[in-house]
């Protein structure tokens, strides 16, 4: 059984137990494809609407062909250096101003949760207890979308809205555009820029907290969320920038 068959299973007693519907999925699809064409290293990049995601062919329901990942070949480099030596460096420094690690779930690719994405909510909880930040300072959110319910996992799961809210929470996708209170993946994420395996997000968090992202920058943007992981094993990183 591959990923989209057992994260359609989450993802389908997700829309069954809350009364979501496949437009909430569309509109993380639709969001990804709009930032994507501000994004000259995207894949995807032509326009999609509504009825292109619901039309498109079958993976496994309640996937379409929009809901899942573009693979790619791609090379991202992170360098980590001490904290001491951050206000030396050439370029701005991004500070981790916390990590979740903490495994609370079964930790087998055949999980226990069964509405949301599992190995989300024990890294969620762990972020939130090493750092004073709460939601409201949080800029942008860069969060994992190998398939779109990912990414509904990781909202709910960070509690940036209850679960079964997320629909709702959502707007019709204005809360997390580029000009929205919580812009989502600026950079296409993986549904639309290519599958780096998490990398991908902590490349743009970076870009996007040294102000480098140019026609997709977040304003004044300082500290950033990002997830990586969708499923066993998964993590989640709490990111500032250094300075003004």
């Amino acid at each position: 059984m591959s990923a989209a068959n057992w994260i359609a299973i989450n993802a389908s007693q997700y829309l069954h137990r809350y009364g979501a519907t496949r437009e909430m999925l569309g509109v993380i699809a639709l969001n990804a494809r709009a930032n994507a064409a501000r994004n000259p290293d995207a894949i995807y990049r032509e326009p999609m609407t509504m009825d292109d995601y619901l039309s498109a062919r079958a993976i496994s329901t309640p996937f379409g062909l929009y809901d899942c990942d573009v693979p790619c070949d791609a090379s991202i480099a992170v360098i980590v250096s001490d904290a001491s030596v951050a206000s030396d460096l050439p370029k701005t420094a991004v500070r981790i101003e916390a990590a979740g690690t903490q495994i609370a779930e079964r930790l087998s690719w055949d999980e226990g949760t069964l509405t949301h994405e599992p190995q989300v909510l024990g890294q969620s909880a762990h972020l939130w207890t090493r750092t004073d930040l709460r939601h409201s300072d949080v800029d942008l959110a860069l969060l994992y979308d190998g398939f779109t319910f990912n990414a509904i996992s990781w909202i709910e799961g960070l509690g940036f809205c209850g679960f079964g809210e997320a629909e709702d929470w959502l707007d019709g996708g204005r809360r997390i555009a580029l000009d929205g209170e919580l812009p989502l993946n600026p950079h296409g994420g993986q549904l639309s820029a290519g599958r780096t395996h998490g990398f991908g997000f902590l490349h743009e968090a970076v870009t996007q907290l040294r102000h480098e992202a140019g026609e997709r920058q977040v304003a004044d943007a300082k500290t950033a969320i990002a997830s990586m992981g969708g499923g066993s094993p998964s993590g989640v990183l709490l990111l500032r920038r250094d300075g003004p």
